[in-house]
């Protein structure tokens, strides 16, 4: 089952995302695996989509001129992208998992890694709207699949990790709570960084 699993998330957990919970949930998968053979490819989409966005058309922030910026800076800048994706990944895996224990669940790394790769997968399709890198339609395109994602969550925890709804919501609910304070904190962070110099400068 471990085996097979990795070729099941990755091909059919976006259209049949239930039936990936509950063959999860019979499973041991590897950590590094799921990371290697399966979340990586989706980490991976949001950069390139952002770095051919803005490299054709510049970042549009409402009805003023498109902000463009040299390829050394849009590299840099999806880089970062996808070291962040990666930490939140991984954060918020080690998050959950540290939470199972308070809620009787199953603390088996793998699983919690799968389970948030496929709570984010709506997200990381929805990225297709980074190829045109205007703020109002990427709002109109995230904001459901962000509906989306919070719905599979609080499906997903109960069956993969063996509880019950009730606590499957109060886990979810507390997962949710930890993903709003470390956005909130990654904007802060890098907007201290920003002005500090550490990124590209505007206007280069």
């Amino acid at each position: 089952m471990s085996t097979n699993i990795y070729s099941y998330l990755l091909f059919k957990s976006l259209y049949q995302p239930l039936e990936a919970f509950k063959r999860l949930s019979q499973a041991e998968p590897s950590p590094i695996g799921v990371m290697l053979r399966y979340s990586i490819w989706l980490l991976i989409l949001p950069p390139v989509f952002s770095l051919i966005g803005a490299a054709n058309f510049g970042w549009r922030l409402g009805a003023a001129e498109p902000l463009r910026l040299p390829m050394e800076a849009l590299l840099l800048v999806s880089s970062g992208y996808f070291l962040v994706l990666v930490f939140g990944l991984f954060s918020t895996a080690l998050i959950s998992r540290w939470m199972a224990a308070t809620y009787g669940a199953s603390t088996a790394l793998g699983r919690h890694v799968a389970l948030v790769t496929i709570v984010g997968e709506p997200l990381a399709v929805g990225s297709l709207a980074h190829l045109f890198p205007d703020v109002f339609i990427n709002i109109l395109i995230i904001i459901p699949t962000m509906i989306w994602s919070m719905y599979l969550l609080y499906k997903g925890i109960p069956i993969v990790l063996g509880i019950t709804s009730e606590k499957g919501v109060l886990m979810a609910s507390s997962l949710v709570g930890w993903l709003l304070v470390a956005a909130v904190s990654l904007l802060g962070l890098s907007m201290m960084l920003w002005t500090l110099g550490v990124g590209p400068l505007l206007g280069v």
